[in-house]
């Protein structure tokens, strides 16, 4: 079976449209559609469902989407590793990170390193922790900037970062010193990522506390609009509470929570060269800023 095909397979899934697959990887509508068709004889069977709304896998196609992630992953891995053999390291290299307050850190890694090696492309997804990290077990991302979860393979420390409350400026305990964890219960709360599992939902089933959910939202900047205008209250990390500060305060949760912040990476024999290379970098400027903090 053509890798590259199943490469571009994952694509038009991923973005549900040949045409939206077509347009990110500069083929035409027709080349993407000769070489699905492609594909599915090769196969024996139909692998996408099409309609109106866009492309979806087929059943058979989602239990083929494992083998042929390995496959694509394996088919770059050797692309890679020939690369290093001809003295030329080339590759994509795939990162996510639930924490947008580490955009401008990688940003400068990332320029850093293509210094170095210029050869490498570099593409960055983003998502809660827990689903960055399925992607990543997916090989669907070479690693990603998470709070620790089970499974997250090698591990790279960042930060220990506290969790907060987010109280309107005008809220009672707005000048308190801490929110008591299960005071959540009690008051309005704005839910962030409803349905997900977050540090935010981990924290408040640890502790046995379920929050009086009134609104939600997928968006921060929507969390923190809602608190300041007074409808309700969040929790959020700290590392994140820096960027949202007018109309609202924030008090660390008492008893003090935090959660380990860092970037994880799979077992090294399931990392690629160039993924590899940018692991042992990432993990050098880690350490650097820790030793600049201390």
């Amino acid at each position: 079976m053509e890798t590259e095909r199943c490469r571009i397979l994952l694509h038009v899934i991923e973005e549900g449209s040949l045409t939206a697959a077509a347009e990110k990887l500069g083929y035409t509508i027709s080349g993407i559609s000769r070489m699905m068709g492609a594909l599915e004889k090769e196969a024996g069977f139909p692998l996408l469902v099409r309609s109106r709304g866009g492309v979806s896998p087929t059943a058979e196609c989602r239990a083929l989407l494992p083998v042929m992630r390995e496959l694509v992953q394996t088919a770059e891995r050797f692309d890679q590793a020939a690369g290093e053999f001809c003295g030329m390291s080339r590759g994509t290299i795939t990162i996510g990170t639930s924490y947008y307050a580490y955009y401008r850190w990688f940003a400068r890694l990332i320029a850093d390193f293509h210094k170095l090696y210029p050869n490498i492309t570099i593409h960055m997804i983003e998502g809660t922790s827990t689903e960055l990290l399925q992607a990543m077990q997916e090989q669907r991302a070479d690693m990603c900037i998470i709070s620790r979860r089970p499974g997250a393979g090698e591990w790279i420390p960042l930060t220990r970062d506290p969790m907060l409350a987010c109280l309107p400026e005008n809220h009672p305990m707005a000048d308190a010193s801490s929110f008591p964890l299960e005071a959540f219960a009690e008051e309005d709360f704005i839910e962030l990522y409803p349905g997900k599992e977050t540090d935010n939902s981990l924290m408040f089933a640890a502790a046995g506390v379920r929050p009086k959910v009134r609104y939600s939202s997928s968006d921060n900047y929507a969390v923190y609009a809602m608190v300041a205008a007074g409808l309700g209250i969040a929790s959020t990390n700290s590392i994140i509470a820096e960027s949202f500060t007018e109309g609202v305060r924030y008090l660390p949760v008492s008893p003090p929570q935090y959660v380990e912040i860092g970037i994880a990476v799979p077992e090294r024999e399931r990392q690629s060269p160039a993924a590899r290379r940018f692991a042992a970098f990432a993990a050098e400027e880690a350490r650097r800023s820790r030793l600049d903090e201390a």
